[in-house]
């Protein structure tokens, strides 16, 4: 189509065309208003008696007429012999047009359109080049084998043309000749291995598509392209970038060894107590570091600015190639461009989301900063909408789980039952894949069971029975609530799952299995046959485990399937007959029928449907069809060893056009200085990778391009000055002033490939002191506070690196206007009181033989943190048990999760045989019991070291009357309350006795209660401030009920199953 425009780009009155082709003068058209569109055959006429009239005005209007009526989608097939005598007309606007026209018809008049050959053959050498080009068009879409030779020579001539547009075409036409005679692709390959060589971004994207469909195996012919590919790449056309970047994913991974080994190793630093320093240097020097290949950075670089592309199908290909060949802390950058698609129209979204839903399940944290994008709108469609859950239900975890469920809720109450139902089964998801949330779902899923609406309880009873399948003998009382619904439910597969249940679990509910028979005995004739089944397998169940009450019923059951329409049902009723009732006839099996009908049942697997759709390349048709489709092209496992990259040093003078070779520098140089440039992007503060500019809208995109444009003047300074020190042999001091200069951990690696492409080895210590160097100013110069725009509040979510500084992300005012957008809003009644006093628990953090003589305990003092009001103070206590000074005690490396964050302590400068000393550090665990990990570092060693927080220590003990404490309780119910029953001795529930024990376990306020049976406690968290309100309501006898109302259900369940034996014991 892309000649077509030009043909009317060049035609001053080309935009006419679809005018002209309504038009009908009534002195040539009896037909008269109707002219064109009317079926009367002296249309036609006319338009012949135009084409072949002397007068080229004629000509050339009848011809936009035409071309009018197949841009309209009209048959003009049978105009082709009057419009192929023009073929040879001198008027160019006129043989544009004509041409135009053969391109659409020359396939299905092939024997009309072979007479014009001749004249097809010369205008292959017209001086214009469109014409040039859209004679190769036409000739190529004469698909008849007889002039294959003819098309292969117009092809070669074609290829050397001087016109960029005429190359491009003969790419095209490669694939079309290919398709009409796969002989030929031999002659053909080598034609695609010399217009692989053209430099013009015009050819590249044409003859890579002819490639990939050509010979997509010979990888060979790309290794001396490579280069100029990755540098072209951005000023190639969007759909050409499409097609590269694919074919550049499938090269990297036959080239280059896998990135993620660097990711896998990290932990491999740890030495075991016992090792010499002599074995663990020979383990060293076996085990080679990982170095990226510069050509492997050059791909990744050169593709990272196409995620800002208008082109949806371009940012998709870019996210493709970073997820499937870049080094796992790189692909972070991804995760907000496909965010950015999701506001495209809904078929772009569907398509983009289905890649995101797989992306999901494997790495977590990609898409966690950008949750509240995928909360679904009341105008999304049904499929998107579907989409949105599953990657929600991927990203759930402990931290989000509370948030997401409360989304649930509103999305249960939808007007699309089929989205309902869908939420309901993410629920049941959710309830499987976290522990701690199990019992609230379940308690949640069994009140919809009084819903109105019958497709919500079906779908409810459905998940429901999945979940009783874990832990059937803990929840008898829902199934008698869930026997009872068999009255009101008249969906099929909920009917059939609540008699399965009962049918599991008779010998637990022996009073209402045989009624539950007795009932559907009765309407069995009426029921759809997936209720029969699970009628005659109730009866079977019953039958074996309670015959005296329920023989008659059984017997009933199988007579009536015995004659019932459907072929199953009788196969069903005559092998349990012979089974479950022994005669003359039965066989062995019937004395292991019991074993048979009440085997254990392995517990159903939730998972999600896109977990297997990982092996299909990310972005294809296969990828969302989950099979694999014709054409696809499978990524190949990563080289354990990589192949020789010398095979892409390529010689000026075999890519540089003839008479430029004087200004092409040779590719080692011309290369090294690309590498520079990207030391120069990374150190310019452009973009941070994946971390603390995550969270931004891409809204920022543009400014983000304005700071890096700024900086680009002095890059270019420093750039000409290093050039010139290199030069003059000081290669390793110019290395530590590059990795000072940066402020990316990034660039690090980017520099180990530079220096292994100039050749120069240098020490592991001195880059390592390089990196400590480099990490103390990334924090000084981290801003206090960062500027949010109005775009960004709507997925306003803070995501920072982990930092030794106190200082807040947000400006105060800032926090104060955003209040109202966080969904756990602190209550006015919440203030935070004095802790009572308990003995302080000391936990290990260090032993003293692992510690090499330092030994930590560390404990919870429960006062509010100095360096943070999201922080929960620590205090470690260090010992010197050995006989020598321990000098230069301080944290080292952090690993924490998601977005937990430390303040350390200051570091000790020495501590004395026998010493001790005391420090104190703050840590932000987000609320969620998840492991601190960290480094105890001394002057020769380091240690790792975690601090785990028992959950009561994530509060704070909060004062409030008895009032407002059961406004808030109110406020906090349904699947925001657990509750359990304690038994213990009458001595064990005194006043004081239960709250001793209440805030031994937790840091909770006791609350004025006007009653003497029930004791209330409060206290919120500390990171987020939500309330956590636990109630003991003393029973008669030795039992007390214990109830717990929190938004963070997961701390609740936590603290729940912790208080519980405390509260039991004497």
């Amino acid at each position: 189509m892309s000649s077509n425009s030009f043909a009317y780009n060049e035609q001053p009155g080309g935009g006419e065309a679809a005018e002209l082709g309504q038009e009908a003068t009534s002195t040539i058209s009896p037909s008269g208003a109707f002219g064109l569109f009317s079926s009367d055959w002296k249309k036609n006429e006319d338009l012949k008696q135009m084409l072949e009239s002397n007068k080229d005005s004629a000509k050339l209007d009848a011809m936009k007429r035409i071309v009018g009526m197949i841009a309209k989608g009209k048959n003009a097939s049978e105009l082709f012999p009057a419009v192929v005598k023009n073929v040879a007309s001198k008027n160019i606007e006129i043989k544009k047009l004509v041409y135009v026209y053969l391109v659409r018809y020359a396939e299905e008049q092939q024997d009309l359109a072979l007479l014009s050959i001749s004249t097809f053959q010369r205008a292959l050498k017209d001086p214009n080049q469109l014409i040039r080009a859209s004679a190769l068009r036409v000739l190529s879409s004469i698909r008849v084998p007889i002039i294959v030779p003819i098309m292969m020579l117009a092809i070669k001539e074609a290829s050397a043309d001087l016109s960029p547009y005429v190359r491009k075409n003969a790419a095209h036409a490669i694939q079309k000749l290919y398709s009409l005679d796969p002989e030929q692709k031999e002659m053909l390959i080598e034609v695609i291995e010399k217009l692989l060589k053209d430099k013009s971004t015009l050819v590249a994207g044409s003859v890579v598509m002819a490639f990939e469909e050509v010979c997509p195996d010979r990888i060979d012919l790309i290794h001396r392209n490579y280069r100029k590919l990755c540098n072209l790449l951005v000023d190639v056309e969007e759909w050409g970038q499409v097609v590269i970047i694919h074919m550049l994913t499938r090269y990297a991974r036959t080239q280059f060894v896998s990135p993620w080994r660097e990711d896998d190793g990290l932990d491999d630093n740890e030495k075991n107590f016992y090792e010499s320093d002599d074995e663990e240097k020979e383990k060293n020097d076996k085990k080679k570091p990982y170095a990226m290949d510069p050509d492997h950075r050059l791909l990744i670089r050169n593709t990272k600015p196409l995620l800002q592309s208008r082109n949806a199908a371009v940012v998709m290909a870019v996210a493709q190639l970073y997820w499937h060949i870049s080094p796992k802390s790189e692909a972070g950058v991804i995760s907000k461009s496909l965010v950015r698609l999701l506001r495209s129209n809904r078929e772009v979204q569907y398509i983009v989301l289905q890649n995101i839903a797989t992306m999901s399940i494997q790495r977590k944290g990609m898409f966690e900063p950008y949750l509240k994008s995928f909360y679904v709108r009341s105008t999304d469609p049904t499929m998107i909408k579907t989409l949105k859950l599953e990657i929600l239900t991927n990203l759930a975890n402990e931290a989000n789980i509370s948030t997401l469920l409360r989304e649930f809720q509103t999305y249960v109450r939808s007007q699309d039952k089929q989205f309902a139902a869908a939420t309901i089964q993410t629920i049941g998801r959710c309830a499987t894949s976290i522990t701690e949330v199990t019992d609230t779902c379940l308690n949640g899923l069994v009140c919809l069971l009084s819903n109105r609406d019958e497709i919500v309880v079906a779908e409810s009873v459905v998940v429901i029975k999945k979940l009783l399948q874990m832990q059937p003998a803990q929840h008898g009382e829902i199934i008698k609530h869930m026997a009872k619904l068999l009255d009101s439910i008249t969906v099929p597969v909920a009917r059939a799952s609540i008699l399965w249940l009962i049918g599991e679990n008779c010998e637990r509910v022996p009073k209402i299995a045989p009624d539950v028979l007795r009932k559907m005995a009765k309407s069995f004739t009426s029921e759809d046959d997936l209720v029969k089944l699970q009628i005659l397998n109730l009866g079977a169940k019953l039958y074996l485990t309670n015959s005296k009450q329920t023989k008659l019923l059984t017997q009933y059951i199988l007579n009536l399937g015995k004659y019932d329409q459907n072929y199953d049902i009788r196969d069903r009723t005559r092998f349990i007959r012979q089974l479950i009732v022994p005669n003359e006839k039965s066989g062995a099996l019937s004395k292991y029928a019991k074993k048979i009908f009440l085997a254990q049942k392995p517990a159903p697997l939730l998972e999600s449907p896109f977990k297997d759709r990982d092996h299909f390349q990310l972005g294809t048709l296969s990828h969302t069809l989950n099979i694999k489709a014709s054409g696809y092209l499978e990524l190949s496992n990563w080289p354990e060893v990589a192949p020789d990259p010398s095979v892409r040093n390529v010689e000026a003078k075999e890519w540089t056009p003839v008479g430029k070779t004087k200004k092409e520098k040779p590719a080692k140089k011309f290369y090294s200085e690309s590498e520079e440039e990207e030391e120069e992007e990374t150190g310019s503060g452009g973009e941070s990778g994946d971390t603390g500019r995550s969270s931004e809208d891409s809204s920022e995109d543009s400014s983000s391009e304005q700071e890096s444009e700024t900086g680009s003047e002095a890059d270019a300074e420093r750039k000409t000055k290093r050039k010139s020190d290199s030069e003059d042999g000081e290669k390793k001091n110019e290395k530590s002033k590059a990795s000072e200069s940066s402020s990316e951990d990034s660039s690090s690696i980017e520099e180990c490939s530079s220096e292994s492409e100039s050749g120069s080895d240098s020490d592991p210590a001195p880059r390592k002191l390089a990196k400590a160097k480099e990490r103390k100013p990334q924090q000084e110069r981290q801003p206090p506070s960062k500027d949010v725009f109005l775009l960004d509040l709507d997925d306003f979510n803070p995501v920072s690196t982990p930092v030794a500084l106190p200082t807040p992300a947000l400006s105060p005012s800032l926090i104060a206007d955003l209040e109202g957008l966080n969904l756990s809003t602190p209550s006015s009644v919440i203030n935070v009181s004095t802790p009572v006093f308990v003995p302080t628990k000391t936990h290990e953090l260090l032993h003293r033989m692992s510690g090499k003589g330092l030994a930590a305990q560390y404990c919870f003092p429960r006062q509010p943190c100095i360096f943070g009001d999201k922080m929960v103070s620590v205090q470690i206590t260090l010992n010197n048990t050995s006989d020598r000074k321990i000098e230069s005690i301080h944290i080292g490396e952090k690993r924490l999760p998601g977005r937990m964050q430390m303040h350390g302590f200051h570091p000790v400068d020495s501590l004395e045989p026998e010493g001790s000393v005391t420090v104190s550090m703050g840590i932000d665990f987000c609320d969620s019991t998840q492991t601190a990990s960290f480094q105890l570092c001394t002057k020769d060693d380091c240690f790792n070291v975690s601090i785990q927080p028992p959950v009561g220590e994530l509060l704070l003990p909060v004062a409030m009357s008895e009032k407002d404490f059961k406004k808030e309780q109110g406020m906090l119910t349904g699947m925001n309350e657990t509750s359990a029953t304690v038994i213990a001795a009458p001595q064990n529930f005194t006043p004081s006795m239960i709250l001793q024990k209440v805030v031994n376990v937790a840091n909770v306020g006791a609350v004025p209660s006007g009653q003497d049976n029930i004791h209330r406690f409060a206290a919120k968290t500390v990171h987020s401030g939500s309330l956590m309100l636990v109630t003991v309501e003393l029973k008669e006898g030795s039992t007390a009920q214990l109830i717990i109302n929190t938004e963070k259900t997961v701390i609740g369940s936590v603290l729940l199953r912790e208080l519980k034996p405390v509260l039991s014991q004497g």
